[in-house]
């Protein structure tokens, strides 16, 4: 049974007033998604703000439901409000990240909450390795799928959904999880290899592709 706290509701909650309002006003998507020009010109709340913001309804649905199976796990092993500062890192660390990438790239946009429920994914799978979501899908292969698509989503870079975001929300989600609890590195060794391998053979094959 998954069982929602109270952050997680506010979370969603926020997230669907805030993408729904962008759907229907440009101007306010406009002025608070990922944009490099806006970020020089001084406009950082973009970091934040664009992790509210979704492309469409299918986007929001999809980040959505996936923190609706993740959340009670991270919740539950550690705690509201660890699992509030790994959404919350993992958000500004998935942009910067983004920044890092296409701060040559003046036209540059992006949106979404996916880097920071990539952080809650992978910070849920190294809790629970053993869990278990959609339909009986190991959590383990969900997750190294979801970086997959995320590298197939970098490719095409025509969609303005922060693909490459998803990699830094999962690095940060990995490691302020194991700030929490050092001694998964012991208990789960298998599952933090195989993650952080992943994460890197694709780095490395997304920095290969954008040279």
């Amino acid at each position: 049974m998954y069982q929602l706290d109270i952050v997680t509701i506010v979370i969603i909650v926020a997230n669907l007033i805030i993408s729904f309002k962008g759907f229907k006003d440009y101007a306010f998507k406009s002025k608070y998604l990922f944009n490099i020009a806006g970020i020089q010109r001084g406009e950082q709340w973009r970091f934040f703000t664009s992790g509210f913001l979704h492309a469409d309804q299918r986007h929001l649905f999809f980040n959505m439901l996936t923190l609706f199976f993740f959340s009670h796990v991270v919740v539950s092993k550690i705690g509201t409000v660890s699992y509030l500062i790994i959404y919350l890192v993992s958000l500004l660390a998935a942009n910067f990240l983004s920044y890092l990438f296409h701060k040559s790239e003046y036209h540059y946009s992006a949106l979404g909450a996916s880097g920071a429920v990539s952080g809650i994914i992978y910070s849920a799978i190294l809790l629970d390795p053993s869990m278990r979501i959609y339909f009986g899908i190991p959590g383990f292969v969900f997750g190294i799928g979801y970086l997959i698509y995320s590298f197939y989503g970098i490719k095409k870079l025509n969609d303005n959904i922060g693909h490459d975001a998803h990699f830094g929300g999962a690095v940060a989600g990995i490691l302020v999880t194991l700030m929490y609890d050092f001694d998964l590195i012991y208990t789960n060794t298998i599952t933090v290899v195989t993650l952080t391998v992943t994460i890197i053979v694709l780095f490395i094959l997304l920095k290969f592709l954008r040279n």
